[in-house]
């Protein structure tokens, strides 16, 4: 790899609660993260995989084409037992284009309206692919439930929905500390970056 490709990662997304959420996590690696907008195009992938891991393998994959630095993408989502895993590979689009968060989330409570099983995770995957042909695959998983009614007012997406189950606290009632801990996310970083390790 040449100097850039050993000090940069480019965060193949364009959302920023998970910018600013990963920035932090994967500070550790001490690189330059860097993001596809910088190349000046239009960076929205179409999302055809039917498993997260293949949603964050096509994001990783177009980022990579785009930049020829090393790329990771993140695919992650709310999986509901009572509604069949939905919303799953589809939660940024649940229920339609054009929806707010606050809409996705209220759907989501009308949904479960009279439900008793609010059994619920959080998944996260992660897919790091290098120029070289390497991949960097983790998944991290937070248990929960889905609350009766929004709490807190952290986090982004689906958190005032869920609760946390090894805290006992709503996901958006946590400080950011306490989520990196907790979530699916911060769980899929910390084995993103012990496999990072294995391979510097």
């Amino acid at each position: 790899m040449n100097n850039e490709q050993n000090s940069a990662l480019v965060l193949a997304t364009g959302n920023p609660g998970k910018r600013k959420e990963m920035e932090t996590l994967l500070s550790p690696l001490g690189l330059m993260l860097r993001l596809p907008a910088e190349w000046g195009v239009p960076f929205a992938p179409e999302e055809t995989g039917t498993t997260f891991l293949a949603n964050a393998r096509i994001k990783a994959r177009a980022a990579l084409d785009l930049t020829g630095l090393p790329s990771l993408a993140d695919d992650s989502g709310l999986v509901v037992d009572a509604l069949g895993g939905a919303p799953g590979v589809y939660s940024a689009r649940y229920g339609g284009g054009g929806l707010t968060p606050e809409q996705r989330n209220a759907l989501l409570l009308k949904e479960m309206e009279g439900i008793d099983d609010r059994a619920a995770r959080f998944v996260c995957v992660l897919c790091c692919l290098f120029p070289d042909g390497r991949e960097i695959v983790a998944e991290g998983v937070c248990e929960g439930e889905i609350l009766r009614a929004p709490r807190g007012t952290g986090g982004f997406g689906y958190d005032p929905a869920f609760f946390v189950t090894e805290l006992g606290r709503g996901m958006a009632e946590l400080t950011e500390g306490e989520k990196n801990r907790a979530s699916h996310r911060g769980k899929a970083v910390r084995e993103f970056l012990r496999q990072w390790e294995k391979l510097s």
